[in-house]
Protein backbone atom coordinates (compact mmCIF):
# COMPACT_ATOMS: atom_id res chain seq x y z
CA UNK A 1 0.00 0.00 0.00
CA UNK A 2 0.95 3.65 -0.38
CA UNK A 3 0.70 5.41 2.98
CA UNK A 4 1.25 9.01 4.03
CA UNK A 5 1.93 9.88 7.66
CA UNK A 6 1.33 13.36 9.04
CA UNK A 7 4.14 13.48 11.57
CA UNK A 8 5.91 10.19 12.09
CA UNK A 9 9.45 10.85 13.27
CA UNK A 10 9.06 10.98 17.03
CA UNK A 11 7.05 8.34 18.93
CA UNK A 12 3.88 6.54 17.80
CA UNK A 13 4.37 7.66 14.21
CA UNK A 14 7.93 6.38 14.27
CA UNK A 15 6.78 2.92 15.35
CA UNK A 16 4.03 3.00 12.73
CA UNK A 17 6.52 3.75 9.96
CA UNK A 18 8.77 0.95 11.20
CA UNK A 19 5.84 -1.49 11.06
CA UNK A 20 4.71 -0.29 7.62
CA UNK A 21 8.18 -0.61 6.11
CA UNK A 22 8.63 -4.04 7.66
CA UNK A 23 5.46 -5.17 5.87
CA UNK A 24 6.63 -3.80 2.54
CA UNK A 25 4.44 -0.71 2.27
CA UNK A 26 5.54 2.53 0.60
CA UNK A 27 5.64 5.38 3.12
CA UNK A 28 5.58 9.14 2.63
CA UNK A 29 6.25 11.45 5.59
CA UNK A 30 4.86 14.96 5.85
CA UNK A 31 6.67 16.90 8.58
CA UNK A 32 8.10 20.31 9.38
CA UNK A 33 11.59 18.86 8.96
CA UNK A 34 12.62 19.62 12.53
CA UNK A 35 13.45 16.03 13.50
CA UNK A 36 15.84 13.71 11.72
CA UNK A 37 14.44 11.18 9.27
CA UNK A 38 15.57 7.80 10.73
CA UNK A 39 14.84 5.89 7.51
CA UNK A 40 16.72 7.91 4.89
CA UNK A 41 15.69 7.14 1.33
CA UNK A 42 13.48 4.24 2.43
CA UNK A 43 10.70 6.83 2.75
CA UNK A 44 9.62 9.85 0.74
CA UNK A 45 10.07 12.90 2.97
CA UNK A 46 7.87 15.94 2.29
CA UNK A 47 8.29 19.19 4.19
CA UNK A 48 5.61 21.71 5.04
CA UNK A 49 3.28 22.70 7.85
CA UNK A 50 -0.04 21.29 9.03
CA UNK A 51 -1.23 24.87 9.50
CA UNK A 52 -2.06 26.30 6.06
CA UNK A 53 -1.33 29.78 7.43
CA UNK A 54 2.33 28.93 8.00
CA UNK A 55 4.83 29.05 5.15
CA UNK A 56 3.96 26.77 2.24
CA UNK A 57 1.44 24.96 4.43
CA UNK A 58 0.15 21.74 2.87
CA UNK A 59 1.33 22.44 -0.68
CA UNK A 60 3.74 19.49 -0.69
CA UNK A 61 0.80 17.09 -0.46
CA UNK A 62 -0.65 18.26 -3.77
CA UNK A 63 -0.17 16.17 -6.88
CA UNK A 64 0.05 12.72 -5.28
CA UNK A 65 -2.36 10.08 -3.97
CA UNK A 66 -2.22 7.36 -1.34
CA UNK A 67 -4.26 4.44 -0.07
CA UNK A 68 -4.43 5.88 3.45
CA UNK A 69 -3.27 8.73 5.62
CA UNK A 70 -2.30 8.31 9.27
CA UNK A 71 -2.63 11.48 11.34
CA UNK A 72 -0.52 11.28 14.49
CA UNK A 73 -0.14 15.03 14.97
CA UNK A 74 -3.62 16.56 14.84
CA UNK A 75 -4.74 18.68 17.80
CA UNK A 76 -6.64 21.66 16.38
CA UNK A 77 -9.79 21.13 14.26
CA UNK A 78 -9.02 24.02 11.91
CA UNK A 79 -5.66 22.46 11.08
CA UNK A 80 -6.96 18.90 10.88
CA UNK A 81 -9.82 20.09 8.69
CA UNK A 82 -7.34 21.69 6.33
CA UNK A 83 -5.42 18.43 6.00
CA UNK A 84 -8.62 16.50 5.44
CA UNK A 85 -9.72 18.97 2.76
CA UNK A 86 -6.46 18.55 0.84
CA UNK A 87 -6.47 14.76 1.15
CA UNK A 88 -10.18 13.97 0.75
CA UNK A 89 -9.78 13.24 -2.97
CA UNK A 90 -6.24 11.87 -2.67
CA UNK A 91 -6.55 9.09 -0.08
CA UNK A 92 -9.03 6.27 0.41
CA UNK A 93 -8.97 6.20 4.22
CA UNK A 94 -8.08 8.69 6.95
CA UNK A 95 -6.92 7.21 10.27
CA UNK A 96 -6.93 9.86 12.98
CA UNK A 97 -5.16 9.28 16.29
CA UNK A 98 -7.43 10.80 18.91
CA UNK A 99 -7.53 10.11 22.68
CA UNK A 100 -9.74 8.67 25.42
CA UNK A 101 -9.62 12.23 26.77
CA UNK A 102 -12.44 13.06 24.33
CA UNK A 103 -15.06 11.70 26.72
CA UNK A 104 -17.19 14.29 28.45
CA UNK A 105 -17.52 12.28 31.68
CA UNK A 106 -14.84 9.87 32.89
CA UNK A 107 -16.27 9.53 36.38
CA UNK A 108 -17.46 5.96 35.82
CA UNK A 109 -15.60 2.87 34.62
CA UNK A 110 -16.52 0.98 31.50
CA UNK A 111 -16.88 3.82 29.00
CA UNK A 112 -17.20 2.53 25.47
CA UNK A 113 -17.09 4.32 22.12
CA UNK A 114 -20.78 5.32 22.36
CA UNK A 115 -20.22 7.58 25.39
CA UNK A 116 -20.76 11.33 24.83
CA UNK A 117 -17.67 13.35 23.95
CA UNK A 118 -16.68 16.78 25.22
CA UNK A 119 -17.99 19.87 23.46
CA UNK A 120 -16.06 23.13 23.19
CA UNK A 121 -17.68 26.23 24.65
CA UNK A 122 -15.66 28.25 22.17
CA UNK A 123 -15.41 26.46 18.83
CA UNK A 124 -12.61 28.80 17.75
CA UNK A 125 -10.29 28.04 20.68
CA UNK A 126 -6.90 26.56 19.95
CA UNK A 127 -5.66 26.28 23.56
CA UNK A 128 -4.54 22.67 23.36
CA UNK A 129 -3.49 22.07 26.97
CA UNK A 130 -6.62 23.67 28.40
CA UNK A 131 -9.13 22.04 26.04
CA UNK A 132 -7.28 18.93 24.90
CA UNK A 133 -10.23 16.51 25.02
CA UNK A 134 -12.72 18.85 23.42
CA UNK A 135 -10.30 19.77 20.65
CA UNK A 136 -9.57 16.12 19.88
CA UNK A 137 -13.30 15.43 19.69
CA UNK A 138 -13.72 18.37 17.31
CA UNK A 139 -10.82 17.04 15.21
CA UNK A 140 -12.61 13.70 14.92
CA UNK A 141 -15.72 15.52 13.74
CA UNK A 142 -13.70 17.45 11.15
CA UNK A 143 -12.34 14.21 9.68
CA UNK A 144 -15.73 12.50 9.69
CA UNK A 145 -17.31 15.50 7.97
CA UNK A 146 -14.90 15.12 5.03
CA UNK A 147 -14.45 11.34 4.94
CA UNK A 148 -17.62 9.81 6.37
CA UNK A 149 -17.31 6.02 6.44
CA UNK A 150 -13.75 6.34 5.15
CA UNK A 151 -12.71 7.70 8.58
CA UNK A 152 -11.11 5.61 11.31
CA UNK A 153 -10.73 7.14 14.77
CA UNK A 154 -8.33 5.55 17.25
CA UNK A 155 -8.63 6.69 20.86
CA UNK A 156 -5.55 5.57 22.82
CA UNK A 157 -5.07 5.84 26.52
CA UNK A 158 -1.57 6.40 27.86
CA UNK A 159 0.88 5.40 25.11
CA UNK A 160 4.18 4.03 26.46
CA UNK A 161 7.43 2.46 25.32
CA UNK A 162 10.69 3.48 23.65
CA UNK A 163 10.89 7.01 22.21
CA UNK A 164 8.23 8.37 24.59
CA UNK A 165 9.50 11.84 25.47
CA UNK A 166 6.74 12.65 27.98
CA UNK A 167 8.56 10.86 30.84
CA UNK A 168 5.27 9.66 32.32
CA UNK A 169 5.78 5.91 32.11
CA UNK A 170 9.51 6.48 31.68
CA UNK A 171 9.73 8.13 35.10
CA UNK A 172 8.75 4.91 36.82
CA UNK A 173 11.09 2.80 34.72
CA UNK A 174 13.98 5.17 35.44
CA UNK A 175 13.15 5.48 39.14
CA UNK A 176 13.35 1.73 39.71
CA UNK A 177 15.69 0.42 37.01
CA UNK A 178 17.99 3.42 36.36
CA UNK A 179 17.64 5.72 39.40
CA UNK A 180 20.99 7.36 38.58
CA UNK A 181 19.26 9.05 35.64
CA UNK A 182 17.22 11.00 38.20
CA UNK A 183 20.20 12.14 40.25
CA UNK A 184 20.91 11.28 43.87
CA UNK A 185 17.80 9.43 44.94
CA UNK A 186 16.83 7.69 48.17
CA UNK A 187 16.83 3.90 48.31
CA UNK A 188 13.08 4.01 48.88
CA UNK A 189 10.53 5.09 46.26
CA UNK A 190 7.32 7.03 46.91
CA UNK A 191 4.47 5.19 45.18
CA UNK A 192 0.83 6.32 45.33
CA UNK A 193 -1.38 3.90 47.28
CA UNK A 194 -3.26 1.63 46.92
CA UNK A 195 -1.48 -1.07 44.91
CA UNK A 196 -4.80 -2.32 43.55
CA UNK A 197 -5.71 0.84 41.65
CA UNK A 198 -6.33 0.14 37.95
CA UNK A 199 -3.77 1.04 35.32
CA UNK A 200 -4.26 1.08 31.56
CA UNK A 201 -1.44 1.70 29.07
CA UNK A 202 -0.68 0.69 25.50
CA UNK A 203 2.77 -0.01 24.10
CA UNK A 204 3.25 2.24 21.07
CA UNK A 205 4.47 -0.73 19.01
CA UNK A 206 1.30 -2.72 19.71
CA UNK A 207 -0.82 0.31 18.88
CA UNK A 208 1.09 0.99 15.66
CA UNK A 209 0.88 -2.62 14.45
CA UNK A 210 -2.87 -2.73 15.09
CA UNK A 211 -3.44 0.61 13.36
CA UNK A 212 -1.69 -0.81 10.32
CA UNK A 213 -3.93 -3.88 10.54
CA UNK A 214 -7.02 -1.62 10.43
CA UNK A 215 -5.71 0.13 7.32
CA UNK A 216 -4.78 -3.10 5.55
CA UNK A 217 -8.26 -4.48 6.27
CA UNK A 218 -9.94 -1.15 5.41
CA UNK A 219 -11.76 -1.00 8.75
CA UNK A 220 -13.56 2.22 9.67
CA UNK A 221 -15.20 3.37 12.89
CA UNK A 222 -14.09 4.50 16.33
CA UNK A 223 -12.03 2.43 18.75
CA UNK A 224 -10.75 2.83 22.30
CA UNK A 225 -7.16 1.61 22.15
CA UNK A 226 -5.51 0.72 25.44
CA UNK A 227 -4.93 -2.39 27.54
CA UNK A 228 -8.08 -4.22 28.66
CA UNK A 229 -9.75 -2.84 31.78
CA UNK A 230 -8.62 -4.83 34.79
CA UNK A 231 -5.61 -6.41 33.08
CA UNK A 232 -3.07 -4.48 35.17
CA UNK A 233 -2.90 -2.53 38.41
CA UNK A 234 -0.29 -0.09 39.67
CA UNK A 235 0.88 -2.90 41.93
CA UNK A 236 1.50 -5.04 38.85
CA UNK A 237 3.65 -2.29 37.38
CA UNK A 238 5.65 -1.84 40.57
CA UNK A 239 6.19 -5.59 40.87
CA UNK A 240 7.39 -5.72 37.26
CA UNK A 241 9.76 -2.80 37.86
CA UNK A 242 11.21 -4.38 40.99
CA UNK A 243 11.80 -7.61 39.10
CA UNK A 244 13.51 -5.72 36.25
CA UNK A 245 15.90 -3.72 38.45
CA UNK A 246 19.35 -5.12 39.28
CA UNK A 247 19.25 -3.49 42.73
CA UNK A 248 15.69 -2.29 43.15
CA UNK A 249 14.83 0.47 45.61
CA UNK A 250 12.03 -0.39 48.01
CA UNK A 251 8.54 0.93 47.18
CA UNK A 252 6.78 2.90 49.92
CA UNK A 253 3.05 3.17 49.32
CA UNK A 254 1.84 6.65 50.30
CA UNK A 255 -1.80 7.68 50.62
CA UNK A 256 -3.45 10.47 48.61
CA UNK A 257 -3.81 12.81 51.57
CA UNK A 258 -0.08 12.77 52.32
CA UNK A 259 0.87 13.34 48.70
CA UNK A 260 -1.58 16.23 48.31
CA UNK A 261 -0.44 17.76 51.60
CA UNK A 262 3.09 17.87 50.22
CA UNK A 263 1.96 19.59 47.04
CA UNK A 264 2.48 16.71 44.64
CA UNK A 265 0.64 17.35 41.37
CA UNK A 266 -1.44 14.36 40.25
CA UNK A 267 -0.44 12.73 36.93
CA UNK A 268 2.48 15.17 36.56
CA UNK A 269 4.53 15.07 39.77
CA UNK A 270 3.75 11.39 40.12
CA UNK A 271 2.76 10.04 36.70
CA UNK A 272 -0.18 7.58 36.57
CA UNK A 273 -1.50 8.88 39.91
CA UNK A 274 -5.16 9.97 39.93
CA UNK A 275 -6.34 10.62 43.51
CA UNK A 276 -9.59 9.10 44.70
CA UNK A 277 -10.55 12.64 45.71
CA UNK A 278 -10.94 13.44 42.00
CA UNK A 279 -14.11 11.46 41.19
CA UNK A 280 -14.21 12.85 37.65
CA UNK A 281 -11.24 10.60 36.82
CA UNK A 282 -12.54 7.38 38.36
CA UNK A 283 -13.10 5.76 34.97
CA UNK A 284 -10.04 7.09 33.18
CA UNK A 285 -8.05 3.92 33.81
CA UNK A 286 -11.01 1.58 33.27
CA UNK A 287 -11.99 2.23 29.64
CA UNK A 288 -13.86 -0.47 27.69
CA UNK A 289 -11.61 -1.73 24.87
CA UNK A 290 -13.54 -4.81 23.78
CA UNK A 291 -14.32 -3.36 20.36
CA UNK A 292 -10.62 -2.87 19.55
CA UNK A 293 -9.74 -6.26 20.97
CA UNK A 294 -12.34 -7.87 18.72
CA UNK A 295 -10.46 -6.50 15.70
CA UNK A 296 -7.11 -7.84 16.87
CA UNK A 297 -5.52 -5.30 19.22
CA UNK A 298 -2.98 -7.17 21.35
CA UNK A 299 -0.91 -6.09 24.34
CA UNK A 300 2.57 -7.45 24.95
CA UNK A 301 3.67 -8.42 28.49
CA UNK A 302 4.31 -5.45 30.75
CA UNK A 303 7.80 -6.80 31.45
CA UNK A 304 8.70 -6.48 27.76
CA UNK A 305 7.64 -2.83 27.64
CA UNK A 306 9.57 -2.11 30.84
CA UNK A 307 12.73 -3.82 29.58
CA UNK A 308 12.69 -2.07 26.21
CA UNK A 309 11.92 1.30 27.75
CA UNK A 310 14.76 0.84 30.24
CA UNK A 311 17.19 0.01 27.42
CA UNK A 312 16.13 3.11 25.48
CA UNK A 313 16.36 5.39 28.52
CA UNK A 314 19.88 4.16 29.23
CA UNK A 315 21.15 5.34 25.84
CA UNK A 316 19.12 8.51 25.17
CA UNK A 317 20.19 12.03 26.13
CA UNK A 318 18.45 12.68 29.47
CA UNK A 319 19.80 16.21 29.94
CA UNK A 320 16.41 17.89 29.61
CA UNK A 321 14.32 15.07 31.07
CA UNK A 322 12.40 14.76 34.34
CA UNK A 323 11.52 18.47 34.49
CA UNK A 324 8.07 18.14 36.04
CA UNK A 325 8.27 14.91 38.04
CA UNK A 326 8.76 14.56 41.78
CA UNK A 327 12.15 15.98 42.78
CA UNK A 328 14.63 14.09 44.91
CA UNK A 329 14.23 16.65 47.70
CA UNK A 330 10.43 16.40 47.68
CA UNK A 331 10.57 12.61 47.64
CA UNK A 332 12.89 12.58 50.66
CA UNK A 333 10.56 15.01 52.43
CA UNK A 334 7.57 12.71 51.88
CA UNK A 335 9.51 9.63 52.90
CA UNK A 336 10.60 11.35 56.13
CA UNK A 337 7.01 12.33 56.91
CA UNK A 338 5.77 8.87 56.04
Amino acid sequence: MKLVVLGGTRFLGRHFVDAALARGHAVTLFTRGRNANPWGDRVVALTGDRDPRVGAGLAALAGASWDAVVDTSGYVPRVVGASADVLASRVARYLFVSSVSVYADTSRPGLDERAPVAALDDSATEEILKHYGGLKAACEAAVTERFGERATHVRPGLIVGPFDSTDRFGYWVARFVHPRLLGERADHVVVPAPPGQPMQVIDARDLAAWMLDLIERDIGGTFNAVSPAGQWTLGDLVGTLVAAAPSPPAPVWVDDATLLAHGVEPWVGLPLWLPASEPDSAGFMAIDTRKAMSTGLLTRPLAATVADTAAWLAQRDNADAWIHVLTAAKEREILAAR
